[in-house]
């Protein structure tokens, strides 16, 4: 419990016994108001305040201008134990918002904890202290066992384990060493490690979090836009109706006292406070369970979308399969033999990121880096043409671009990406590459269908044989293969139109390809750890371990999110009906009323805190 919590409770039971001892005085007029006025003080000074101040800035008709209305017209008529009663009881619902608030806080609290607020940067010898974000890129960085790893680098000396619990939601830590890529966020266990910056602060993995955290309460769903509309005419109409039920039947019988508590009580019961805490804070709880689980929510309008999902379709590579590849044939052509495959595909590769690249140059023993390239032409979705210095031009990629650059090219025919190499316009020959399928995928298939999903679906630009088989293998429904990043965007858009309409489709992706289709779909999903700066961007969730398995997860976090937030809205607005009704004839007074008030909102932020209960794994 926080301090200003505490200073609440002290003040309820303070107030609560101060109401019991004035109970028990005998007294009457000016001297009874005036004792009952100190319990009413203590427990409701804050509240008076800010309806006043509300009042002040034209901000009229909020729950704490409902309360000092209802509580000082009881005092005024002279129900002095329920005005006290009024203040005290909604007390005790603002210290329960209080404390849900609070721990639905906790996960982003401790996410947001994340962030390290210096850097050991070494230069010359010499390790100095200074913010991360005056490091630049190319600088070298020590980190020490215990402390945060403040910057995204690879290491370059030492090894030691690292906790990415803060990130990913998994306990498991994992060894680095010499040659690893280390996240900022994580927290270094066991030894000392050198590290070389690879991005600035503003760019890193641990800044990009807390920018998407710290932006999520901002989109809202349509629940709660709801509650935010319905609050504007909500309550100056029950205002309204208050002002009516005292003044019109009372110009007919001339009970004014009678009608007047009795709008007093109708202006308690109407308080909208379940409505206005438990929603707001049932979406918040929702992205707060789900960064505990590693999977960030952008905000609470990409929940609701993901809580009608129907269709789930998927990239192959980095998203069902790990992205590390490994080079598993060679095959050359009588003129040529597999070094020389190898060599020339190396040159090809030897500047390029991407994962494929990188397994081919890794393979190759022979030091390419020396070969200059006069010209490097990336063809997407194809492969790579480079020409030397020496005026060789070296083709490496797929079919497609034997086809287009008119190369007279044999066939592979086994399972794994076949990359061809040809040079001068002559085939020399090609290499299968083989990647490995992810150990959660299968299961992550399942559990997307054992929760309600309809459809999967996998686009790859890899070979029909290769795709067909890793969609076999995982029991994904339809499969689309060798497609360029604008045939994902085709496929996608063809998808989106064949779906129901109520429901949404959401596509998992990692790499910068997968941009595009990334914001075509309803609703976006990255992989955060290995995926690319620009696919992070442009989803709107993101899974911080690149498990698949915990999409199943997100989608039932997300329906039970909503779930509970519309239990919530008919359940106050259920009670709430009923209780004005009950209390516009006179059945139930004004201690009805507060117990109304007051119950109702601590059942449905109690519902609401469930949201926080959630299970690893769908």
């Amino acid at each position: 419990m926080t301090h200003s919590q505490k200073i609440k409770l002290a003040r309820i039971l303070i107030g609560a016994a101060l109401l019991l001892a004035v109970i028990m005085i005998p007294a009457e007029g000016l001297l009874k108001c005036a004792l009952f006025l100190i319990p009413y003080l203590v427990v409701g000074y804050d509240t008076l305040w800010k309806a006043l101040r509300g009042c002040l800035r034209g901000q009229f008709f909020d729950e704490d201008f409902l309360m000092a209305v209802a509580s000082l017209g009881a005092l005024i008529i002279g129900e002095y134990p329920e005005a006290v009663a009024v203040m005290l009881f909604n007390q005790i619902g603002v210290l329960f918002e209080s404390y849900a608030v609070g721990k639905s806080r906790k996960s982003i609290a401790a996410l947001m904890d994340i962030c390290p607020d210096r850097a050991n940067l070494e230069k010359d010898g010499e390790i100095t202290e200074v913010s991360p974000d005056e490091v630049a890129v190319g600088d070298y960085i020590v980190v020490k066992a215990g402390e945060k790893i403040p910057l995204d680098g690879i290491v370059e000396e030492g090894s030691t384990t690292v906790d990415t619990a803060a990130l990913t939601g998994e306990s498991m830590p994992r060894t680095v060493r010499a040659g690893d890529e280390v996240i900022s966020g994580t927290v270094n266990l066991t030894g000392m490690i050198r590290v070389r910056v690879t991005k600035i602060f503003e760019d890193s993995t641990v800044s990009k979090i807390l920018e998407l955290v710290e932006n999520a309460s901002s989109k809202k769903a349509k629940a709660e836009n709801f509650i935010s509309k319905f609050s504007r005419f909500y309550t100056p109409s029950v205002v309204s109706a208050a002002i009516l039920l005292a003044v019109i039947p009372s110009l007919f019988d001339g009970a004014w006292s009678t009608w007047i508590y009795r709008a007093l009580t109708f202006l308690v019961i109407s308080c909208p406070c379940a409505l206005v805490i438990s929603v707001p804070l049932t979406f918040f709880g929702g992205i707060g369970g789900a960064s505990k689980c590693g999977i960030l929510i952008k905000g609470g309008n990409y929940i609701e979308a993901l809580s009608r999902c129907e269709t789930v379709v998927f990239d192959k590579t980095g998203t069902l399969t790990k992205g590390t590849f490994t080079i598993t044939a060679v095959h050359a052509e009588a003129h040529a033999d597999k070094n020389t495959v190898l060599h020339y595909a190396a040159i090809a590769e030897n500047n390029s990121n991407h994962p494929i690249a990188k397994s081919i140059c890794e393979y190759c023993k022979e030091e390419v880096s020396h070969t200059s390239l006069s010209e490097v032409t990336e063809l997407s979705g194809k492969g790579i043409c480079v020409r030397t210095e020496a005026g060789e031009e070296i083709l490496v990629g797929n079919e497609k671009l034997m086809l287009e650059k008119n190369v007279s090219y044999r066939a592979v025919s086994e399972i794994g990406t076949v990359v061809y190499v040809a040079v001068n316009g002559k085939f020399f020959g090609s290499l299968v590459i083989s990647d490995e399928i992810k150990s959660t995928a299968k299961d992550a298939v399942h559990n997307l269908r054992r929760i309600g999903i309809r459809k999967t679906v996998m686009l790859t630009g890899d070979s029909k044989k290769t795709g067909t088989a890793v969609a076999n293998t995982l029991g994904i429904d339809e499969v689309y293969t060798e497609l360029l990043p604008a045939d994902k965007v085709s496929h996608a858009e063809t998808l989106l139109k064949q779906k129901n309409p109520k429901k949404t489709l959401a596509f998992v992706g990692d790499g910068i390809n997968d941009a595009p289709v990334l914001s075509r779909a309803d609703i976006g999903i990255s992989m955060g750890a290995i995926g690319s700066d620009a696919a992070i961007e442009a989803s709107d969730i993101v899974l911080m371990d690149d498990d698949p398995k915990k999409i199943a997860l997100a989608i039932r976090i997300a329906k039970r999110t909503l779930s509970i937030a519309y239990q919530n809205i008919f359940f106050a607005l259920g009670v709430k009906g009923v209780v004005l009704l009950l209390g516009a004839f006179g059945i139930v007074g004004m201690w009805a009323a507060v117990f109304a008030d007051v119950g109702v909102s601590v059942i449905a932020i109690l519902n609401a805190m469930r949201v926080l209960n959630i299970k690893k794994y769908a």
